[in-house]
């Protein structure tokens, strides 16, 4: 499955929008959950294949060393009637794989793309909502809060640069939403964990969502589970990426990482 540029965005300094479109996208079924995702694949510049290829299949024809680069992100918004597919890229210059590509997206470029699949949508029954995360797990937040019934509680809580990094976001909820900025903060990696420890939060159960930077969302999961008493089925938790790791050193880590991370409070 393949889309087109068909528009970029520059939404804030460090995100970009790409907004896909074309025939590559007919089989394209919307996921159930509001954290839908899609594996995208990136060939090597000067790859000898075209813009549209079987990542599988290029493998096995052209060796590892012309296997694309993959990476997972989340939907944004599907748009059903137009069949226009919107992602949203966390971008630093020409660092990355995905982030390069998307700062240089032009109108007419292929994206080769697999799935979506998810495993989060805000429980209509829980009495008040969670999300939490950086800019990272900001497309599949401001999905979710979408979802949320109308009038619900639901708490969010977001890390980015400064106020230039901020987005608006909308829900039918009743909607407690704090910005935390790095900049000028004394240690910015327990921005997210300091700010649940001073939450008074809503009366009733919950249903979290809680992604983004690894050792943040460790922390967070820490004191949810253990000091807030949540049950792991309350809360939807992974962390995308962590702090000083390139993507690929950081694929290498996270299936250790997570077992760590899921053993300091089972």
């Amino acid at each position: 499955m393949h889309g087109v540029v068909e528009e970029t965005t520059r939404l804030t300094p460090s995100m970009v929008r790409v907004v896909l479109g074309g025939d590559g996208l007919a089989d394209f079924r919307p996921a159930d959950g509001t954290d839908a995702y899609v594996n995208l694949a990136f060939a090597p510049e000067g790859a000898p294949y075209g813009p549209v290829f079987d990542p599988r299949a290029v493998r096995d024809e052209h060796g590892a060393a012309w296997a694309p680069a993959r990476r997972r992100y989340s939907v944004r918004a599907w748009d059903e009637a137009t069949r226009r597919l919107t992602l949203d890229f966390v971008v630093h210059g020409d660092t990355g794989v995905a982030g390069r590509w998307a700062t240089h997206a032009q109108p007419g470029d292929v994206l080769v793309l697999e799935g979506p699949s998810s495993g989060y949508r805000p429980d209509p029954d829980a009495e008040w909502h969670l999300m939490v995360g950086d800019e990272s797990a900001l497309p599949a937040i401001a999905a979710s809060l979408e979802a949320v019934p109308e009038g619900r509680p639901v708490v969010v809580r977001l890390v980015c640069d400064d106020a230039d990094h901020e987005l608006p976001l909308t829900t039918p909820g009743d909607l407690d939403l704090v910005w935390l900025h790095r900049a000028g903060a004394d240690d910015p990696t327990s921005l997210l964990a300091d700010s649940l420890a001073a939450l008074e939060a809503p009366a009733g159960t919950v249903h979290a969502f809680v992604h983004g930077e690894a050792d943040e969302v460790r922390a967070a999961r820490r004191h949810l589970l253990g000091e807030r008493g949540l049950e792991r089925a309350q809360m939807s938790c992974s962390p995308y990426w962590r702090r000083t790791l390139t993507d690929e050193a950081w694929r290498a880590q996270k299936k250790a990482y997570v077992a760590q991370m899921e053993s300091d409070v089972p």
